[in-house]
């Protein structure tokens, strides 16, 4: 068995990370799960969520936006829509999409055919605020 989860992160834009790391914490989409080195094969739906995975004693965090994880043989493959690890995001930004979306929704019902989209958009924004404080 190995030591080490070759782990790669891609998005439609490149890849986001490429590393070996000790540990992955995933948002699924019936909650959160581990993968450890070792672990069985496994294809999973990602959620809008917070993304981790630890690397020499150090947790690092990524906000992700829906996607696959593929599992095999020690090596992690997430493929997601979008992808932004902590030290990336820009708060101020983040912030300001949460306040349009919360705008957005107050003037929407929930039958409205917007108002999923303003909701999701809303979710993002506060794992994102969320992922960037975690790094300060």
């Amino acid at each position: 068995m190995a030591e080490k989860l070759k782990l790669e992160m891609v998005t439609p834009y490149g890849t986001v990370l490429s590393e070996e790391v000790d540990d992955v914490v995933a948002p699924g989409v019936m909650g959160e799960f581990g993968i450890l080195p070792g672990h069985r094969a496994m294809l999973a739906l990602l959620d809008i969520g917070v993304f981790s995975y630890l690397k020499n004693g150090k947790r690092s965090y990524v906000a992700i936006n829906w996607g696959y994880v593929d599992v095999n043989q020690d090596r992690v493959t997430v493929m997601v829509e979008t992808a932004e690890p902590e030290d990336i995001i820009d708060l101020e930004r983040a912030k300001r999409a949460m306040g349009r979306a919360q705008k957005t929704l107050e003037t929407l019902t929930e039958d409205d055919k917007e108002y999923k989209v303003a909701e999701a958009a809303l979710h993002r924004a506060l794992i994102r605020i969320q992922v960037a404080n975690r790094g300060r």
